[in-house]
């Protein structure tokens, strides 16, 4: 289980952007996360992702207390958990080609990469793999940057808004990727979103969090 534990977390002490909120991620379940801009969707993603440290409370993976985070937080921790982010285009080096994106977590932790399985997974076609950011539509982009999320096979999968800049086939299509990965390997995820009708639709559970 992912797990947050009374998180008190912002970016500056004075002034939390969320409080004392708990919430959990169980294995094969999804939890659908809503609530207003500002409401701290996001800040309580990254906490969740290890990429942002919060003011108090606990982080756990598998009954393990997670003591580091950013570039402190172990290895054996970081790897089990996938992240998609809503903007792909802020989250790719835009020198990198899709190729690079989607091995990027496997050469980076030392095991062989997938690429052109996973490619195929989320339906990139070869020719889009030697292209760079600029060079795809922002659909296809997001479709690399899934690949590279399961690239390691993450034990959970924390999507913020990864679907706001998608058209309607390409949201269906991605979220039926990541659904028959759940049913392959029981992960657990996190889909946090504006749009309630996806989340009726995709989730196990619909949290809000208010502003």
């Amino acid at each position: 289980m992912l797990s947050a534990t009374a998180i008190t977390a912002g970016y500056h002490p004075r002034q939390p952007v969320i409080t004392d909120i708990s919430l959990a991620v169980e294995p094969g379940a999804t939890i659908g996360l809503a609530g207003p801009s500002g409401s701290g969707k996001s800040t309580l993603a990254r906490v969740l992702s290890l990429l942002h440290k919060p003011f108090s409370g606990t982080v756990t993976i598998d009954g393990a207390v997670v003591e580091g985070f950013r570039y402190r937080a172990p290895r054996q921790y970081r790897t089990r958990i996938g992240v998609l982010f809503q903007q792909p285009r802020l989250s790719v080096d835009p020198r990198m080609t899709l190729r690079q994106v989607i091995a990027e977590p496997s050469r980076a932790n030392g095991k062989p990469d997938r690429v052109d399985d996973l490619a195929e997974l989320v339906a990139l076609t070869p020719d889009l793999l030697d292209r760079r950011a600029h060079e795809v539509s922002d659909g296809q982009l997001q479709r690399a940057c899934l690949a590279r999320a399961l690239a390691l096979r993450p034990a959970y999968l924390v999507c913020d808004e990864m679907t706001t800049m998608l058209d309607a086939s390409t949201t269906a299509a991605l979220v039926a990727v990541i659904r028959d990965y759940q049913k392959e390997s029981k992960a657990g995820v996190l889909a946090i979103s504006h749009d309630m009708q996806l989340l009726d639709r995709w989730a196990d559970e619909v949290r809000q969090l208010d502003p």
